[in-house]
């Protein structure tokens, strides 16, 4: 537990909260909690609710979760951090992830979804269309929903990758490290544009998350975005 003790300390100023949980199923029941919250804030202001959330193994039990609340999902709005450049149905696909748990059942017949990707061939040429679809979506969103990579990268920006100083676009096409490599990503500031960024990781990237509370370029650790601003309150779930 020391290192998560320092973790604690090395963020006593900044806006960044730390959950450890006792498990992933754990993690995964305390993040849907958050965003359930965050979204119940919304629509309860009678204002429209907005969710960014993320690809990957990890959110399995979130978006289980999050099918199952009693919420007016018809008031809200879902999108992507990021996703691979592939079709929908790909089993690569962030998107296909999401239809197959969290748009489900209720929430997929009465929410909005605004995916990454378009029929361009690659994200470069499909940036506009992104650009454009990520313009009517309501901001700041309610909350950011987001893991970590083994590298410290959050969403489809990668250490050391120029995307990572994109500020006038709200998204931009990268390149990962592993295939498949196409990208298409929420720029940083449009990552930043929330009342909450929740941050799930399991256990084993803990070392990850101390090495990113260290102070230092993002561009070593694209975490450092989030970790290291005062403007949003980060809850860092380890699970």
């Amino acid at each position: 537990m020391t290192s998560v003790a320092l973790s604690i300390e090395r963020t006593k100023d900044r806006a960044m909260k730390l959950i450890e949980a006792a498990s992933l199923e754990d993690a995964g029941a305390r993040v849907a909690g958050l965003i359930v919250a965050r979204l119940s804030d919304a629509i309860d202001s009678r204002r429209p609710a907005s969710l960014v959330v993320t690809g990957g193994t990890s959110p399995r039990p979130v978006y289980t979760r999050l099918a199952r609340a009693a919420l007016d999902w018809a008031r809200v709005t879902i999108t992507l951090s990021d996703d691979r450049w592939v079709p929908a149905d790909h089993p690569d696909s962030n998107e296909r992830l999401l239809r197959e748990t969290l748009l489900t059942g209720p929430v997929g017949a009465a929410a909005r979804f605004v995916g990454l990707v378009n029929d361009a061939p690659t994200p470069e040429a499909g940036l506009d269309e992104t650009e454009r679809r990520l313009a009517s979506l309501p901001r700041p969103f309610d909350a950011v929903y987001l893991g970590m990579g083994d590298d410290g990268h959050v969403a489809s920006l990668f250490p050391g990758r120029p995307e990572l100083r994109e500020t006038a676009r709200r998204c931009v096409a990268g390149l990962a490290p592993a295939e498949p490599r196409q990208r298409i990503s929420l720029a940083a500031p449009l990552l930043l544009n929330a009342r909450q960024i929740v941050l799930m990781i399991t256990r084993a990237k803990r070392p990850v998350l101390e090495r990113a509370l260290e102070p230092g370029p993002a561009d070593a650790y694209p975490a450092r975005l989030l970790l290291h601003q005062d403007r949003v309150p980060v809850v860092v779930v380890i699970g």
